[in-house]
């Protein structure tokens, strides 16, 4: 079966994803892009978190939890508030549109089965 191309995310759920990776850019400590860009293991090149972080490009979630990563945990310096924005970011993206976990989990509530009928037992 051919792969369907994924629908276009919205424009203002683009920006909240890049809004998210800059706040921790700049959280942990890189007040420009290029100086972020331009460290060891950086996962994304400069134009492209340019891109990302002005909403042009909504990363896919392989790439946004790498940044997540490299801003949070690998980056020298970083501070210990740097750790829970990330959990904070990796949530707000998480139950965004733009991944589809919600709608995954829409689905797997409706493929659950009904609870089976039958007698209850009694609370002692």
């Amino acid at each position: 079966m051919p792969r369907k191309k994924q629908e276009p995310v919205d424009t203002e759920v683009a920006r909240t994803i890049g809004g998210l990776l800059r706040d921790l850019r700049r959280t942990a400590g890189y007040r420009a892009v290029k100086d972020a860009a331009s460290v060891q293991g950086c996962p994304a090149a400069q134009q492209t978190i340019y891109a990302y972080e002005r909403g042009g490009l909504v990363p896919s979630l392989k790439q946004f939890m790498e940044l997540v990563d490299f801003y949070t945990l690998q980056t020298e310096g970083a501070p210990p508030a740097a750790r829970y924005q990330g959990v904070a970011a990796m949530v707000a993206a998480l139950s965004s549109p733009a991944y589809h976990l919600p709608e995954a989990m829409d689905l797997i509530n409706r493929l659950q089965p009904a609870p089976a009928a039958g007698r209850r037992r009694r609370k002692r």
